[in-house]
Parts: C-alpha cells; structure tokens; sequence
C-alpha cells in the first residue's frame, strides 16, 4: 500500500473507531436490540471505512487492525467482554453478521471486474495491465530524482 494509502486506510479505521464509541455510549447495548445495534454499524460505521477501499492492497497487519476494530464493537454488541472465550467467527456467528473483510474483499472484487469491462484505451484499465520495460540499475537506488 502506498504511503497515502496507509494513512486513509489508518485515518478512516481511526473514523470508524470514533463512531463506534459514540454508537456504544449513546446506544448501550444492554438497554438496546442487537439488530438495531447492528443496523446502526452498518449504516454509520461500515460506509466511513469502506468508501474508497476497491483499491486498497490490504496487508496482514492492515487486516489484523480491521477485524480487531470491528470486533470490538460487535463484542460489546454481542455482550461479551475481552476476558470471556468467544472467537470472532462464534461471534460473527451468533449476530449473523457478514465481516467487514468479507466485503472488502467483495468491493475489490467488484472494482477488478468493472476495470475490465473498460474499453481497452480506458486510463484504470491500461494502468491495471501495465508493465514496465527496461531494467532497473544495479546497486543501491539513487537518493534523488534529480541525481539521474
């Protein structure tokens, strides 16, 4: 992932983690349904994140960060606590939830088939079957582009 990329990805989890908090304050999950709970995370949470993520190259840590975020909302939602012994995929299970990676995975799916459905003179298209020709020089890369 780019340098830009690592941060939108990180701002925009730090977004959905504030909404979270919000979420889990003014509607406590003891006092309120996990369907509406649920409802309120898909509709206010999910979208702040997954906006703009069809072209994330999504790493392990990047993937790591994005389910503990989700599941600690869906654990409070659920009404487990860290210490109790439930796995994410029990969890997931039992609130009938779709993981937020799933649709990730799904959206980039989604953008991939819609870039080759492009005409082939299409900038998304060429730059997706793009690669470069000559060879790299041998050694340590320059510092600069102006040492070139």
């Amino acid at each position: 992932m780019s340098y830009e990329g690592e941060l939108d990805s990180y701002n925009k989890l730090n977004n959905v983690l504030k909404i979270t908090d919000i979420l889990n304050n003014v509607f406590r999950p003891q006092k309120t349904f996990k369907k509406t709970t649920i409802k309120l995370h898909n509709t206010l949470a999910f979208p702040v994140l997954l906006y703009g993520s069809e072209t994330w190259s999504v790493t392990a840590s990047d993937a790591r960060r994005i389910t503990a975020a989700e599941m600690k909302y869906m654990r409070r939602t659920a009404g487990y606590t860290g210490t109790d012994y439930k796995t994410n995929a029990q969890i997931a299970k039992e609130l009938k939830i779709t993981q937020i990676l799933d649709k990730l995975l799904e959206y980039e799916r989604s953008w991939i088939q819609h870039i080759n459905r492009m005409p082939r003179n299409r900038f998304p298209r060429v730059m997706k079957h793009y690669s470069p020709t000559g060879r790299r020089n041998h050694g340590r890369p320059l510092k600069r582009l102006l040492d070139t």
